[in-house]
């Protein structure tokens, strides 16, 4: 228990530290900040939820004590509550079978990857909602609180931007933002299970990736965001947020269909390279991988393909 603590400590350290790097102003500090929550996920995911609650609690106590309780506010919402709980939910089982005695080989039903990254999602919209807000308490002192940091930026740069662009960056921002925090978070969360597996420290098995689909009623609240963008004033802002959350988890099962319809190509590996190479290269292919998995979501892609799926061929050496 005791070296369970110091190591909680030890990582709780580290994340404040990562967090506190942005006040140096080197590059780097973006990448650090972005993977602050990093190693209070791999203290849950190897020593349990308790360890990340320790070691959040204790960076969040630093963070106080150096920058102030707004800082300490913003470290514990965007990195250590999302840690705990996430990795809370990686860790999450029951029975396979509520019958313990049909159950004699302990095998155990984990919670849903395709749930997890919905909890991702909402952290993200709870992360860019907050910092919005922080901005302004309406729209258009958001606009405007957004405007003014985009041309500072691009003034201190020596470049001017006519009023038409600056009105997209102004709108893009927050979508942007929502998209990027869902990304972060997804990429800390599958980096902390890779080192706890990679170590042989991991306290569950290796999900299946490719199976990872979203709770069905994620179509109806994308649906309901999707209208919401059309009204106006905060709510349509807001609205927008979700969408792009919610677009940004369908692109990621629209991959886990790419990598399951793939399965029987000779080159597979050079298809799905391409694929993310489109994805880089133009984005707007995204939204084709999105709309991809929320194809899926509707009408079973994976299921029909593996159904339908010849059993393979036996191994010659067996």
């Amino acid at each position: 228990m005791i070296a369970t603590i110091a190591i909680a400590l030890v990582a709780g350290l580290a994340s404040a530290l990562m967090f506190a790097s942005i006040t140096s102003g080197a590059a780097i500090s973006l990448l650090l900040i972005y993977l602050a929550p990093l190693p209070l996920m791999v203290v849950a995911l190897v020593w349990g939820p308790f360890g990340a609650a320790i070691g959040g609690t204790f960076a969040t106590v630093a963070v106080a004590s150096l920058f102030g309780l707004p800082y300490a506010g913003v470290f514990a919402v965007v990195n250590a509550l999302p840690a705990w709980w996430l990795a809370h939910l990686v860790l999450l089982a029951r029975p396979l079978q509520k019958d313990a005695a049909a159950n004699a080989d302990g095998a155990m039903e984990w919670y849903p990857v395709g749930r997890i990254l919905l909890w991702i999602v909402i952290f993200a919209t709870i992360i860019t909602a907050a910092t919005l807000l922080m901005m302004g308490s309406d729209a258009a002192a958001i606009h405007s609180t957004l405007r003014r940091g985009w041309g500072d930026l691009f003034e201190s740069s020596g470049l001017a931007l006519n009023d038409s662009t600056l009105d997209a960056l102004v709108v893009i921002a927050p979508v942007g933002a929502e998209m990027a925090t869902v990304v972060m978070l997804t990429l800390n969360l599958w980096l902390a299970a890779k080192i706890a597996a990679t170590s042989r420290r991991l306290r569950r098995p290796w999900p299946d990736l490719r199976s990872t689909a979203l709770p069905t009623m994620t179509i109806a609240a994308l649906a309901a965001a999707i209208a919401g963008c059309f009204s106006g004033g905060l709510l349509a802002i807001f609205a927008q947020v979700v969408t792009a959350g919610l677009s940004i988890a369908y692109a990621m099962t629209g991959f886990a269909v790419l990598h399951t319809l793939t399965l029987a190509l000779k080159s597979r590996a050079l298809w799905l390279g391409c694929a993310y190479a489109v994805v880089v290269g133009f984005a707007w292919a995204l939204l084709a991988v999105a709309l991809l998995g929320l194809a899926d979501a509707v009408f079973g892609l994976r299921a029909r393909y593996l159904r339908d799926r010849p059993p393979p061929l036996p191994n010659p050496e067996n």
